[in-house]
Formats: structure tokens, C-alpha cells, sequence
């Protein structure tokens, strides 16, 4: 179990769990985890951590076909910037690895924008919390999870 398999049995949230085996040699781990679990790759979802101008980190959730657009996620958040945050920042606020960074369950909570998209979904796929595993739930699920917001934020 990871703490945000944990998260979602403890509060009683529909999910299931997916599990693929995880190649090393993957350059992409959400489109790695589309094509490995035969989900089409808007359906799947990548947890990016971003940094605002006053180094306050949010989370933006998007599909794993799209990139991220910081003008967009900035301004979701009422903030005038944001770019990519470091690494060692990521793991070590969120407790887990990248390529395994989940929305759930993370050591500090942060921020959330969920890109508006997930909602054309009954269920989206997001990281478990370690590569090679997913858990499948619903958009308003996830959002009410982790106290996020809904925003167009891919370019």
C-alpha cells in the first residue's frame, strides 16, 4: 500500500487499483502506464509540481498526451508566475519519487488545479504513488480529495 491508496480506503472513496510492470528503459511513465493498462492517453493523468514567484508549490494535474502551461496555472492560482519546481523540492515535500508522484496522500498538501478536461470522464487515472501502479476514480472524487480546483491549464 501508499499513502494515497491509504488516503482513499481510509475516507471511503471509490477507486480501483491498476498494476503494470514498470520499464526503466520508459521515457514517459504516464504514457508508459496509458499503453501498458490499454487506456486512452487523455484518461490518464501526470501530478507536476510547479514553483510560484514567492516558492509556494502546486500541483497541476493534466493528461498525459498534454503539457502543462505555466501562464495558465499561475493564473488559476492567482499567481503571476510558475515554472517547473525542482526536483529534491518534489520528492521531498510530496514523499514521493518523480515518475511516482501522486495527488494523494502527499507528506504536505499543496495547492491543486486538476485541468478541466478530466471532467468529460466517469473515471481518470492518476498515480498511486510508485511507478507501475495506478488508481482509476472519478474527476469530483479526486478533486474533493485533495481540496482542488478544476481550470484549463494545458497548452
Amino acid at each position: 500500500m501508499t499513502p494515497a491508496i491509504n488516503l482513499l480506503k481510509k475516507n471511503k472513496v471509490s477507486h480501483q487499483i491498476h498494476e503494470y510492470t514498470h520499464e526503466s528503459s520508459s521515457e514517459s511513465y504516464g504514457l508508459e502506464a496509458a499503453e501498458k493498462l490499454s487506456v486512452p492517453e487523455s484518461r490518464v493523468f501526470k501530478t507536476l509540481v510547479v514553483s510560484l514567484e514567492n516558492n509556494e508549490l502546486v500541483l497541476g494535474i493534466v493528461p498525459v498526451c498534454t503539457m502543462l502551461n505555466m501562464k495558465r496555472i499561475a493564473k488559476a492560482v492567482k499567481a503571476k508566475k510558475a515554472v517547473m519546481a525542482d526536483k529534491v523540492d518534489v520528492e521531498r515535500s510530496t514523499g514521493y519519487v518523480l515518475g511516482g508522484v501522486s495527488p494523494l496522500g502527499q507528506k504536505k498538501r499543496l495547492k491543486t488545479v486538476i485541468d478541466s478536461s478530466a471532467q468529460q470522464y466517469r473515471t481518470i487515472y492518476v498515480s498511486a504513488g510508485r511507478r507501475g501502479l495506478e488508481i482509476e476514480l472519478s474527476p469530483n472524487d479526486l478533486k474533493n480529495s485533495v481540496n482542488g480546483i478544476f481550470a484549463d491549464i494545458c497548452q
